[in-house]
């Protein structure tokens, strides 16, 4: 006979192609979870990881447009008949140096928050009564060090995950009982994203050579995190460092 996966839990991994959410994608599933994965342009690289999981499914979708963000939450409820955890790690960023203030436009402005803030908050709301009606909904959203303090690859990415941690803590109080929200916020990370980049390359070697757990982060470090997260179900509001002890330079 076919087997009942009705109870088995879903989680929706927002930008889950690569990088951290494609760590987080794959943990989930390894620990149960029926994973929605996600992406706005990297369809092929998102359907491999979908196809790869134990019942993974992809959606191909834009979370910075509401109708997008919306029939995605739809679509996984569709597919799977329940939603019980939203992870939030879609993302982008433009390396501007903190000092080139000209160089950070209200268009670059417009994009980051666009995606990292407005994207985030548009998912969670549409999420937010499939997460309440499983009685143990959970949000996780993928924030960084930068938000709290003054570094980060330019200042709208800075200030766009500073607005997702205290986002983070005022949806735990609006939402509380019902869903659980809370925030990981990585320093910096090993993904395909950084690896290319000469921007990161002086922030990794100061990294090495001068954090408590000398190395920089790898996406399974931020994994292993929200899978804790969401098993703590005790926990709520809180945005958890992962960054080798990066915050106590």
């Amino acid at each position: 006979m076919p087997q009942d996966t009705s109870e088995t839990p879903v989680a929706l991994v927002t930008g889950s192609s690569s990088g951290i959410g494609e760590a987080i994608a794959r943990r989930l599933g390894d620990s149960g979870y029926r994973v929605a994965v996600n992406s706005s342009r990297s369809v092929e690289a998102g359907e491999k990881v979908a196809a790869s999981l134990p019942d993974g499914h992809y959606v191909r979708a834009d979370v910075a447009d509401q109708e997008q963000a919306e029939a995605l939450v739809a679509a996984v409820v569709e597919r799977f008949g329940r939603l019980d955890v939203l992870v939030n790690s879609a993302g982008r960023t433009k390396a501007i140096p903190h000092k080139d203030l000209t160089a950070a436009t209200p268009d670059v402005w417009r994009d980051i928050l666009g995606l990292n803030v407005i994207g985030t908050w548009q998912t969670t709301v549409a999420a937010m009564p499939h997460l309440a009606a499983t009685g143990r909904g959970a949000v996780v959203n993928i924030s960084s060090i930068a938000g709290t303090r003054p570094a980060g690859s330019s200042i709208p990415y800075a200030v766009s995950k500073a607005a997702i941690d205290h986002m983070t803590r005022l949806l735990a109080k609006a939402v509380g009982p019902d869903v659980r929200v809370n925030a990981v916020a990585p320093s910096l990370i090993e993904t395909p994203w950084t690896a290319d980049d000469p921007f990161f390359a002086p922030i990794a070697q100061y990294v090495r050579e001068n954090a408590p757990l000398r190395r920089v982060g790898v996406p399974e470090d931020v994994a292993r995190t929200v899978a804790l997260l969401l098993e703590s179900t005790y926990t709520t509001g809180q945005v958890v460092l992962v960054d080798g002890g990066s915050h106590l330079l």
